[in-house]
């Protein structure tokens, strides 16, 4: 006696077969597209951060006086190192350029506001540090300045 099969659920060109193509289709997406992707989207956000701080400075400044309150850092002082921090940062990520040291500098401003500034925002914290570790532990990508540079040194050092 034979078993009768339905070989349209498990055959490649089946139903699960084309499930399982389907599901598939995003591990096309380069890499390095997803990484520029999330430096163009932390970078974004810190850049309009500082840019924020810049336009009003005075109030920039009543804020870390007042709103802030960091420990052991006087607020005229972590004011500019903030700000100096998420520009530096942001241009770096942005373009590509020393990367990973922008995002450990980011990540040190995502750190300082989540234990110290607005603990209850963690999960936007989260997902700013998410994108953050993804450059600093996969690097930029190759749409970036990194990889050119990268390619350049190490194509003259043959």
């Amino acid at each position: 006696m034979t078993a009768i099969s339905d070989h349209s659920s498990t055959s490649p060109g089946g139903l699960v077969g084309v499930y399982r193509r389907i599901i598939k289709l995003p591990e096309r997406i380069p890499f390095s597209l997803i990484q520029l992707a999330a430096r163009v989207a932390v970078a974004h956000v810190f850049w309009q951060s500082a840019q924020t701080k810049l336009a009003s400075w005075p109030v920039t400044l009543q804020l870390f006086a007042n709103e802030y309150n960091l420990p052991f850092v006087d607020p005229s002082i972590a004011a500019p190192l903030a700000t100096a921090a998420e520009l530096t940062g942001s241009v770096l990520i942005f373009l590509g350029l020393f990367s990973r040291l922008g995002a450990l500098m980011l990540l040190g401003v995502v750190l300082v506001i989540q234990i110290f500034v607005f603990p209850e925002n963690w999960a936007e914290h989260l997902l700013w540090a998410s994108l953050l570790l993804l450059v600093l532990t996969r690097g930029p990508g190759a749409f970036s300045l990194d990889y050119v540079a990268e390619r350049t040194f190490s194509a003259s050092g043959k």
